[in-house]
């Protein structure tokens, strides 16, 4: 009977002593923690604990703790831990809430902050803090309708709007990373996936933002291997396995292309190069590079006109893009649109000063000068690379032609007419049929002052 009456009494003080002991432990991590030693804190909060595990304030504590340490996930589970043990434990509530709303989900947190409300109305925090997952909320519904558009800089306003609220939110991170991935912003796309992988390699959703960023950066191989690497984290991961199936499909298809052309089937190079454009519109610097490669094709194909179009393309979708813009103004110059070749190769020279550029450049402004003069051998009918002979034929065949005595009986407009062209035909057989006067022509060089022709545009003596 003795005995008996002895174990409460021994259970009694063992229960004291222990929670003197956790009391302790606890006034010792309030003492770190107003020094903003939260580490160490931690390290008492949690001897506390472990002295007395029913405690709902020392679960609280723990929590406050580690969402000073940013460690959300392991404070939200100790704030559900302190409301279980004290469903009226207002502090626990509210803290439970915020971790929510720190991990975004503005759902769990507004209850949270509604529990808190029916304890005390009046709580300004709770109120304040119920405010902000609404607005949450709000962000979130604008930037799934934003992302359903394709309104990527809306996105990611969104979610630098939400992350102020929601700082620990991968979810959020992950979005943003992935529009800006899709604005072409890979940097910064690749600073926010990586940021998540220091803090979780298996982080799938980064690992797939990874890989987008190489696969818009035109390095497809190393971009399937992350995409490869994700599916192995979630085999579920339906945008990894649709992001590595385009991507082994563009390169197969350009490679394709590739070696068509460099066997001189250009044809089948167009056409492959066509087909590899369809697979991914997405993709701007792997599309600006098929459009200049199939640019060349058309030029292989005397496809000029639709060569121009595909260099613009290509342009359009990177501006910076020198070997578009040096395909295209050779292309203005096959088509003898002159204006166009010298502000391309202008273009060319003010980002990439070289020699050979330079010297672009200037025989396409050449062009544009001769371009500009009387066209001789327009006005005799024959090609630049035409012989004496066939200029002399030439000349005597249109200068019979326009001849004023073949056209008396005409009327004085057509007279008129008809005599000017008679003129022109002697200026350019006055020019074409003297070696020296041809060179300089074709050189491009200014003929008024050569003593060629009178002040009244008479031929000089062709005899």
């Amino acid at each position: 009977e003795q005995s008996a009456t002895c174990v409460p009494y021994v259970i009694g003080l063992l229960l004291f002593v222990f929670s003197s002991r956790a009391e302790g432990f606890k006034e010792q991590g309030n003492a770190f923690y107003s020094k903003k030693d939260y580490s160490e804190a931690f390290n008492y909060y949690t001897k506390a604990i472990d002295a007395s595990p029913k405690n709902a304030s020392y679960y609280g504590n723990r929590a406050a703790t580690l969402m000073m340490l940013c460690r959300f996930r392991e404070a939200l589970e100790d704030s559900q831990q302190a409301v279980r043990l004290d469903d009226c434990f207002m502090k626990g509530h509210l803290r439970e809430g915020k971790c929510h709303l720190s991990l975004g989900n503005a759902m769990a947190a507004s209850r949270c902050f509604q529990k808190v409300l029916e304890l005390e109305p009046s709580n300004s925090e709770a109120q304040h803090e119920n405010k902000n997952a609404s607005a949450l909320l709000e962000y979130e519904r604008m930037a799934d309708f934003g992302f359903g558009k394709r309104d990527f800089r809306k996105v990611v306003y969104c979610m630098d709007r939400a992350l102020v609220l929601a700082s620990a939110c991968h979810r959020f991170k992950i979005l943003k990373a992935e529009c800006l991935a899709l604005l072409g912003r890979y940097p910064e796309a690749q600073s926010v996936a990586s940021d998540i992988l220091r803090m979780d390699a298996t982080n799938a959703d980064a690992l797939y933002v990874r890989g987008l960023c190489l696969y818009y950066e035109d390095c497809i191989d190393k971009a399937v291997q992350f995409f490869v690497q994700a599916l192995r984290m979630a085999p579920d991961h339906e945008k990894a396995r649709l992001a590595a199936r385009n991507a082994k499909a563009l390169k197969a298809k350009k490679d394709e292309g590739n070696h068509a052309f460099k066997n001189n089937n250009y044809e089948a190079a167009y056409h492959l190069y066509t087909e590899a454009l369809a697979i991914d519109p997405n993709n701007i610097k792997t599309n600006a590079k098929l459009y200049c490669n199939r640019a060349t094709a058309g030029t292989k194909l005397r496809k000029l006109n639709q060569a121009i179009e595909d260099c613009s393309s290509a342009i359009k979708l990177d501006d910076s893009y020198i070997k578009a813009y040096l395909r295209r103004a050779q292309c203005y110059m096959d088509t003898e649109q002159y204006e166009e070749a010298v502000r391309d190769y202008e273009k060319v020279y003010q980002t990439e000063k070289t020699t050979d550029h330079k010297h672009l450049l200037k025989k396409a402004q050449m062009e544009l000068k001769k371009s500009k003069r009387k066209d001789y051998y327009k006005v005799l009918g024959v090609g630049k690379n035409a012989t004496e002979d066939e200029i002399k034929k030439a000349y005597r065949k249109r200068a019979l032609m326009h001849h004023p005595d073949r056209h008396s009986a005409a009327t004085p407009e057509v007279q008129k007419e008809e005599e000017k062209k008679f003129k022109e035909v002697g200026e350019a057989f006055t020019i074409l049929s003297d070696p020296k006067k041809k060179v300089r022509y074709d050189n491009g060089h200014d003929l008024e002052d050569d003593g060629c022709f009178d002040g009244g545009g008479k031929m000089c003596s062709i005899l």
